[in-house]
């Protein structure tokens, strides 16, 4: 068994519902998340910018941890530099978070779906291109979020349920308006908000996020599926039950008030560690 982490990257809090969901599913596996908030939101950045920045950030989590995988648990991040981080790192297996797309064209009976994510990936061609590759004639209606980014991040962990389903509905009343019968959740940030999309969605609007794509995606690497991947098998549960260690890793920006990071570390069951 290879007994490097798998690592997952965001801005954020944004990667942990797929941190989450990996973890829930491969107990065995030795797994490290990293918030980069000190460079929160990437949604406003150039893709050049972002390209530095995650060239860097990937440097030193590949000199500390030497993953096995690393996850951009970002949209953002894989539209803008998946391409770019597997030439400049040719022995490290990326795994992008592509917006779920293909499934909300295939199942589009309008043929309009909408993409709801940041500014960066709501504006990069990649997304028409999934679009045509997948589900020719679909017209996607793209909307940036940045504001419900914020709140997920900064707000989330202290909202109620009213405050969480009045954040999501105007999104939805927009796309209703467009006759869009499918909406993407483009942002990693946005699985926080999941019950409350498909709450307020229903009857008319799917939801689409790509969380259980990533889980079988990375699994298939790891048990040497897919070329290039590691192989070695999926970890079995420690003896005894216990887990395979978890580390937290934050980049600090500004906090607002209180750290939210050992709330969230501790959360997880992460150790929580300054990059």
């Amino acid at each position: 068994m290879d007994k490097r982490p798998v690592a997952f990257l965001d801005s954020g809090i944004g990667g942990i519902p797929y941190c989450r969901h990996f973890v829930s599913r491969n107990p065995g596996e030795p797994v490290v998340y990293l918030a980069d908030h000190a460079n929160f939101p990437y949604g406003g950045r150039s893709r050049e910018e972002l390209r530095e920045i995650l060239r860097g950030i990937t440097e030193e989590l590949a000199a500390r941890e030497d993953p096995k995988i690393l996850v951009l648990a970002c949209n953002t991040a894989t539209v803008s530099a998946l391409s770019f981080l597997r030439d400049s790192f040719p022995r490290l297996i990326f795994v992008g978070t592509v917006p779920a797309v293909k499934p909300a064209a295939l199942n589009s009976k309008t043929r309009r779906i909408g993409v709801l994510g940041t500014r960066r990936t709501v504006d990069d061609p990649y997304i028409q291109e999934l679009a045509d590759r997948y589900g020719g004639g679909v017209t996607i209606f793209p909307a940036a979020a940045p504001e419900l980014v914020e709140f997920v991040e900064y707000r989330y962990a202290r909202s109620g349920a009213e405050e969480r389903r009045q954040a999501v509905i105007p999104y939805l009343e927009r796309f209703r308006n467009l006759g869009v019968d499918g909406v993407v959740l483009g942002c990693t940030h946005f699985l926080f908000l999941l019950k409350e999309f498909r709450e307020e969605a229903a009857p008319d609007l799917g939801i689409y996020d790509s969380v259980e794509g990533i889980t079988r995606r990375i699994e298939s690497l790891l048990d040497g599926g897919l070329s290039g991947g590691p192989g070695g098998g999926l970890a079995e549960t420690p003896a005894g039950g216990g887990a395979a260690f978890r580390r937290f890793y934050v980049r600090e920006g500004s906090p607002e008030g209180e750290s939210p990071w050992p709330f969230w570390a501790a959360g997880m069951g992460f150790e929580l560690m300054k990059l």
